[in-house]
């Protein structure tokens, strides 16, 4: 359920002329092109999708939803023809799932709402009061849930079909990585003759944001973007930094884009690490139409006339035989207080700092603290969390974690569960599993394959349909052509 985290509270009608269709339909047998003529009279009605309709209202709506996201819409018209593309091809995914029968129940609905009430700090009757707020009915409401929830199980079930993922290339993946990890500078700067050929191995991370989105919006992905690019300059893995912010947030992306000369990077991408050594992040996040890009220089080496020979010399030195990665493993100990409508975030924060100040001061016992206020069930246990990996803790959490001292209280930290107040007991070396690997691996791999393969399938599905555009330029409330 991960992929459909984000609600749209949208009303959308189909005026009259869903009253009038079974008329029009009778007449289509008699004569097409007077059909055709009627139906562009219907009220209301921008396209016809198969069996279905998209009117001029939902445009409306879905174009005042964004204007109230602060969104900043071309004046030229374009917008309603996005929109309409985007509610054309909703429409065919909500159809074909019904006719396959993918869904969701009655209960597991109310299951899902009664979650999101509880996610905004509300009770099920003032989530029902700000829906009917917000100008719709919560019976609407409720339809645009089931349709978004089968629309996002439609589209995963048929996607994730599409990508196969080898075992060859989960271990060329690990053997990259590995590489990656082993070469070191030497090998980067040893590899690349002054103003020679190269290919250059870049990773990014990726932060999408609609180019209409609004300046808040805009302002967030940055925000994000320039933490990350903080974090990746410490001692941290990568790619396991954009796992960890995937796993906070699905749109998020990452992926190892491969050896490439510079004419096969992106120019912008290529500008930005153009003087970045191996092993190093770029300088600045680089911002492009389609979001925000956090970008690593995993290493340069020359381009030779037997580069393959050479690749494959170079990859039976690192090992053809999958090894345990070194790692550093943490033991942190937390007291938390989980949110609650009950407790603000102004509160929570309030509380953990007063014992964060107690244990400085040494008038407190931090096991003691966890033991009598934290949340959680680590609590009976001082708040103590057990050996932890990399990629095991929510990213705030683990982040604030990997910047305290052995012995040393952080201050509040919020995550999706709460206020955390941690301290970092011991530290050792461990190992990353061949095992751990191939599933990060596999991970990795999937996310770079998910985006091509969804394309792919929602060009497929337009081109499968039958879809007429009867009157898009005007609003509802406009005569129609």
């Amino acid at each position: 359920m991960k992929r459909y985290k984000q609600i749209y509270i949208l009303a959308a009608f189909l005026g009259l002329g869903f009253m009038m269709n079974t008329t029009f339909a009778q007449d289509a047998a008699k004569n097409n092109q007077v059909t055709e003529s009627k139906i562009r009279n219907i009220d209301g009605v921008a396209a016809v999708v198969n069996t279905g309709f998209v009117t001029r209202k939902e445009i409306d709506d879905r174009i005042a939803a964004l204007k109230k996201q602060g969104a900043k819409l071309p004046e030229d018209g374009s917008a309603r023809k996005t929109i309409l593309e985007r509610l054309i091809l909703e429409k065919i995914q909500i159809q074909n799932a019904e006719q396959e029968g993918v869904g969701i129940s009655n209960k597991e609905l109310d299951k899902y709402i009664g979650e999101i009430a509880e996610k905004n700090k509300l009770t099920l009757v003032e989530l029902k009061a700000r829906v009917v707020a917000s100008g719709t009915s919560f019976e609407r409401y409720r339809q645009m849930l089931r349709d978004d929830i089968s629309m996002t199980r439609y589209r995963e079930r048929e996607v994730e079909a599409k990508i196969k993922i080898s075992d060859a290339e989960i271990d060329n993946f690990i053997m990259e990585r590995t590489r990656a990890m082993t070469a070191g500078s030497s090998s980067s700067s040893a590899s690349v003759g002054k103003g020679g050929p190269e290919e250059i191995d870049v990773a990014q991370i990726f932060i999408p944001v609609d180019a209409g989105a609004g300046a808040g919006a805009q302002a967030d992905a940055k925000k994000k973007a320039d933490a990350l690019l903080r974090d990746a300059r410490g001692d941290v893995d990568f790619m396991q930094l954009g796992a960890m912010a995937a796993k906070d947030n699905p749109k998020i992306k990452f992926q190892d884009l491969g050896y490439r000369t510079p004419d096969k990077l992106p120019q912008l991408f290529y500008e930005a690490i153009r003087n970045t050594g191996g092993g190093q992040v770029a300088n600045a996040v680089v911002k492009s139409p389609a979001g925000y890009h956090v970008l690593k220089v995993l290493d340069r080496r020359a381009v030779m006339e037997n580069a393959p020979v050479q690749q494959a010399i170079s990859a039976d030195a690192v090992s053809s035989t999958p090894k345990n990665i070194p790692i550093t493993q943490t033991l942190p100990r937390h007291i938390l207080l989980r949110s609650r409508p009950s407790l603000s975030d102004q509160d929570a924060e309030r509380r953990l700092q007063g014992f964060r100040d107690q244990i400085r001061a040494k008038t407190a016992d931090f096991a003691e603290l966890a033991k009598k206020y934290s949340e959680d069930g680590s609590a009976a246990n001082g708040g103590a969390l057990g050996w932890m990996s990399p990629g095991d803790l929510v990213p705030e959490f683990e982040q604030a974690m990997n910047r305290l001292q052995i012995g040393e209280v952080s201050n509040p930290v919020k995550s999706e569960f709460g206020w955390h107040l941690i301290q970092v007991m011991e530290r050792r070396e461990g190992q990353l599993t061949v095992e751990k690997q191939r599933q990060f691996a596999r991970a990795a791999i999937r996310e770079r394959k998910f985006d091509q393969a969804y394309q792919d399938w929602m060009r497929e599905l337009r081109d499968n349909a039958t879809v007429k555009i009867l009157n898009v330029e005007d609003a509802a409330s406009s005569t129609p052509r």
